[in-house]
């Protein structure tokens, strides 16, 4: 007999052998039904797979992170088994599940996969998930495995063999396809109910440019049709919301080939936003005692090498710059953290000097691969709003607790009422991939946890999830359709003060090394507008909007009344323009209700002889008639209750 431990601590004694979906066959059928993944003492675990000694087991559903993550996983399996009979030839890369779903890389040969191809792979998947074929976990030496896909032809699996070590080497099997693969997986592909191939894409090799490009397949499945019907209607949702075409109606920012790809430019409007963001983070961190620092936009090459970021960053960074000096080299700085470094290192610091808070909005560079750029999401040149902590050891708990205090102003002013926190900590058992003594691990796990703690965050505990240098709180927030974004990461550092010699001298006249806070609430600019584009919708709060009031004149005549309302309502710091285009009023309330103006004032003859504007609120629809005065002051209490909450 073995005995298992649950959860909620209790144990129970089962026959060695059994699977965890025999576990959870012996709590309910129900149960049994709904599991989809587990793991076993913190590792995944096969369904099927047999439990020989006492161990610690987890159960989980399609609600939880885990269960999805091995019901796509297997739908990947299931997408390639789909293809391998419709495009007979055909060669697989690598197919994993994602946050939404999952994709296969696939090299077609001769052949082509197109969008009209999507409905016919669709229905191959359901007819072979029907089947509701085994998926059959197999351990494989690495000579059988080269052998046995070699013998297909599969040259990217055995490319992949190659690097592996022999003994951990695994095979799944379903029906007539075998892949590569660590698993886990669901017991059969009868478990997968509804399918969804959703887009193609080009992927180098190994994310290679040298390499062949393959063909990215995208899919979702789900457990019911229901679900799916419910994902369809989110994407049309998520389509309406999609920051690049808000950005482009809204004339926020936009992207020339000229000046390249992945390299935003901000128009007018969007420079307006991005201005009144990084207004409000300033005005709240001087509340918080932040310095302002400016740092150059490269650096020299040795800087990144002493910091560790060259070698985590070199290959994702642009090539290194050559000055007429002979062997030297310059970067596009990647990160502004070794910056801030040297910024410490200027003066001799003394324990009454820390906390120092750096705080920059610094632009950094990195060349990330044209199939992989998104809009805003994912681009060459970003802004962080970046700030570094230098702080001692006994003041790392209140520095966290402030930071957290940021991060909170910043999501309650703009609505982001719904996200999650995760602690990632050390791997209990595999600390020697971390530097640092442990007693400093220990006083920095300790202050996040009590810090999360003090503030009533429930936040999830990740171990093994830490940084190598120290461990950190990550926010994912939900938007208003219910997607997951990862904003604000704060991050514990004892390495860099150790790379780059960081010192002050204590209370006891020695030297001693000061902790490193790494924060960044929006994490850039870029992306934080892109997800507050679709979490709004494109509809700003009334602060921050960059056009607050557009003035229509019915027609011509009434133009230099619009302009003079323009004018009065300048003096109260609202931010208006006339449209007066040669359009009938209706077409101008549509055109500028779609760039999600607030306030449309419409003026014509009734309003001009009363110093009169006709109100209409975005959403809301006709308001009447008032004095310029008057709405003037409605907006202006509107806007400072909304200031009030931070």
């Amino acid at each position: 007999m073995i005995k298992i431990t649950f959860p909620d601590n209790s144990v129970k004694e089962f026959e060695s052998g059994i699977t965890p979906l025999q576990i959870a066959e012996s709590i309910s059928p129900r149960l049994a039904q709904e599991v989809l993944a587990a793991t076993v003492d913190g590792q995944e675990w096969d369904l099927s797979r047999s439990i020989n000694a006492d161990a610690a087991i987890k159960l989980f559903k399609w609600d939880d992170p885990e269960g999805k993550h091995a019901f796509w996983h297997s739908s990947a399996h299931l997408l390639a088994e789909a293809l391998q009979e419709l495009y007979p030839g055909i060669k697989f890369g690598i197919g994993p599940a994602i946050e939404n779903g999952f994709y296969y890389d696939v090299d077609p040969g001769e052949a082509t996969i197109t969008a009209a191809d999507f409905p016919t792979i669709e229905a191959k998947m359901l007819e072979l998930a029907s089947r509701k074929e085994p998926i059959v976990r197999k351990e494989i030496s690495k000579a059988d495995a080269l052998d046995r896909f070699g013998k297909r032809g599969e040259e990217y699996k055995v490319e992949l063999i190659s690097e592996l070590e022999d003994g951990t080497i695994t095979t799944y099997t379903q029906g007539a396809f075998t892949d590569l693969c660590r698993g886990p997986h669901l017991p059969n592909t009868g478990l997968i109910k509804a399918v969804k191939i959703t887009s193609l894409a080009g992927a180098y090799w190994r994310g290679d440019e040298k390499r062949k490009q393959l063909v990215r397949v995208y899919g979702i499945t789900f457990p019911k049709k229901k679900l799916l019907d419910e994902y369809l209607v989110l994407m049309e949702e998520a389509k309406k919301r999609d920051h690049r075409k808000i950005g482009k109606e809204m004339e926020l920012f936009a992207f020339s080939s000229n000046v390249g790809p992945g390299l935003p430019l901000w128009l007018p409007k969007g420079t307006q936003l991005r201005d009144r963001l990084e207004a409000m983070l300033r005005k709240v961190q001087k509340r918080f005692g932040y310095l302002q620092v400016i740092t150059p936009h490269i650096g020299n090459k040795m800087l990144y090498v002493t910091s560790g970021h060259y070698a985590k960053y070199g290959k994702d960074s642009f090539q290194p710059i050559h000055t007429p000096e002979e062997g030297e080299e310059y970067l596009l700085k990647p990160m502004n953290c070794p910056h801030h470094c040297e910024i410490y290192k200027v003066t001799p610091r003394s324990y009454k000097d820390l906390p120092l808070r750096f705080a920059e909005f610094g632009t950094v560079y990195r060349y990330e691969q044209s199939g992989e750029l998104h809009g805003l999401t994912r681009v060459r040149s970003f802004t962080q709003d970046d700030a570094h902590i230098f702080c001692r050891p006994d003041q790392l708990k209140d520095e966290f607790l402030k930071v957290m205090d940021i991060i909170f102003i910043i999501f309650k002013a703009l609505k982001f009422d719904n996200f999650e926190a995760q602690i990632s900590l050390r791997d209990p058992n595999n600390r020697e991939k971390y530097i640092g003594s442990d007693e400093n691990w220990e006083k920095a796990e300790r202050a996040i946890v009590e810090a999360c703690e003090e503030k009533g965050l429930k936040a999830r505990v990740e171990y093994g999830e830490a940084a190598f240098y120290g461990p950190k709180l990550d926010f994912m927030v939900k938007d208003a359709i219910g997607r997951r974004w990862q904003l604000g990461t704060i991050q514990v550092d004892y390495n860099l003060p150790e790379r780059f010699e960081l010192e002050y001298t204590g209370s006891d006249n020695q030297k001693h090394r000061p902790v490193m806070i790494h924060r960044a609430p929006f994490g850039s600019m870029e992306r934080f507008v892109a997800v507050l584009i679709e979490h709004t919708g494109g509809k700003f709060p009334l602060w921050l909007t960059p056009d607050q009031v557009a003035v229509l004149p019915i027609s011509a005549k009434f133009n230099d009344y619009a302009q003079q309302v323009v004018s009065e309502l300048a003096e109260k710091d609202i931010r208006a323009f006339v449209d007066d285009r040669n359009e009938k009023i209706g077409r101008k309330i549509r055109d500028n209700e779609l760039k999600r103006i607030p306030y449309l004032l419409v003026v014509g003859e009734k309003e001009a002889e009363n110093g009169e504007v006709s109100v209409r609120k975005q959403g809301e629809g006709d308001k009447g008639s008032m004095k310029i005065a008057t709405f003037a002051e409605n907006l202006n209490v509107e806007v400072e209750e909304l200031l009030k909450e931070w």
